[in-house]
C-alpha cells in the first residue's frame, strides 16, 4: 500500500504528555490520518510489552521499538536484533565491576541484573514491575539493554566500540544496543522492507536519541520541551508535549485540519 506521508512519533517527552499519557487531541489527530491515508508510526527507546497501552489506544500496529533493534509493521514482526551471549556476559561483567545494574530487555518482558535507587525511581516513573534475574539473558534472547549510571556514556563507548551502541536517554540510565542500530535504521529497515522508500516522512522527537532519526527523515519536528540539539536539527520547533505540540505540528504541516 503507498501512503500520502508517515509520521513517526516519539514517546516520551514527546506523544506522552508528562504523566505517560497520550493527549486525547493527539489519539483524534493520529486517527484523522489514518482516514487520509497517512502511516503513523510509533518511534521510541521503549519496548513493545511497555507501551502495548499505547498502541491499543490509538489504533497504531506499527513501531520501531528499543531504538531500532525490533521492528514491527502492521502487527507483524519485520525485524529483531539479537545481542550475543557472549557479548552480555562480558558487558555484565564489566558493569558489575562499575556497580552499575543492567536491564536487559526483548519485546515480551525484562528482567534486572541488581536493583538499585536509580533503577526504582526509572521503573516506578515508567509504571513497570522491575524484577531481579541475573541470569534472564541466559534463557531469553535480549535486543537491547538499559545500564543504570549518570556520567559513564564516555567510559562505556570507549569499552565496547564496534560491538555495542551506547546513547542516553535519560540522566539514569544509558540505552544499550547492538553497534550500528538506532531509531535511524529501525526507520531504514521498515521503510525499504513495506517498499515505502518514496513517501515522504516526518518526525516528532525532543531528545538526543531522536538525533538520528532526524537525520533518517525528510521532516523533523522537535518539541519546544526538547534538548537544544533536536530543536536546532528540526525544521520547525512546535508547542511543548503539554500543549498539544503534536496537533500543532500537524496542523503546521497541513497533515490535519
Amino acid at each position: 500500500m503507498m501512503y500520502d506521508a508517515i509520521v513517526f512519533f516519539d514517546l516520551d517527552g514527546t506523544l506522552f504528555d508528562d504523566q505517560k499519557n497520550v493527549l486525547p487531541s493527539s489519539i483524534d489527530a493520529i486517527k484523522q490520518m489514518s482516514k487520509n491515508n497517512i502511516l503513523s508510526v510509533i518511534s521510541t527507546g521503549r519496548n513493545i510489552f511497555e507501551v502495548q497501552y499505547v498502541l491499543d489506544e490509538t489504533g497504531l500496529d506499527t513501531i520501531v521499538s528499543a531504538n531500532g533493534s525490533y521492528v514491527q509493521y502492521q502487527g507483524k514482526k519485520l525485524h529483531q536484533e539479537v545481542i550475543p551471549e557472549k557479548v552480555l556476559d562480558e558487558f555484565t561483567d564489566y558493569a558489575n565491576q562499575q556497580g552499575d545494574p543492567v536491564g536487559y530487555f526483548n519485546n515480551r518482558g525484562f528482567r534486572l541484573s541488581q536493583e538499585n535507587d536509580a533503577t526504582k525511581e526509572n521503573f516506578k516513573l515508567l509504571r513497570l514491575d522491575a524484577k531481579v534475574d541475573p541470569d534472564f539473558y541466559h534463557h531469553e534472547k535480549i535486543n537491547f539493554m538499559n545500564v543504570f549510571n549518570e556520567d559513564k556514556e564516555e567510559q562505556y563507548q570507549e569499552r565496547f566500540k564496534g560491538v555495542l551502541s551506547l546513547v542516553r536517554n535519560n540522566p539514569r540510565a544509558l540505552d544499550t544496543m547492538n553497534a550500528g542500530v538506532s531509531k535511524r535504521t529501525g526507520i531504514q529497515i521498515l521503510l525499504e522492507a513495506a517498499h515505502l522508500e518514496n513517501v515522504h516522512t516526518y518526525a516528532f522527537g525532543d531528545q538526543l536519541n531522536d538525533l538520528q532519526m532526524f537525520d533518517m527523515v525528510d521532516t523533523p519536528i522537535a518539541m519546544a520541551n526538547g534538548h537544544k540539539l533536536a530543536k536546532e536539527k528540526a525544521a520547525y520547533v512546535t508547542t511543548s508535549n503539554m500543549d498539544d505540540g503534536i496537533v500543532n505540528g500537524l496542523k503546521h504541516f497541513n497533515l490535519i485540519k
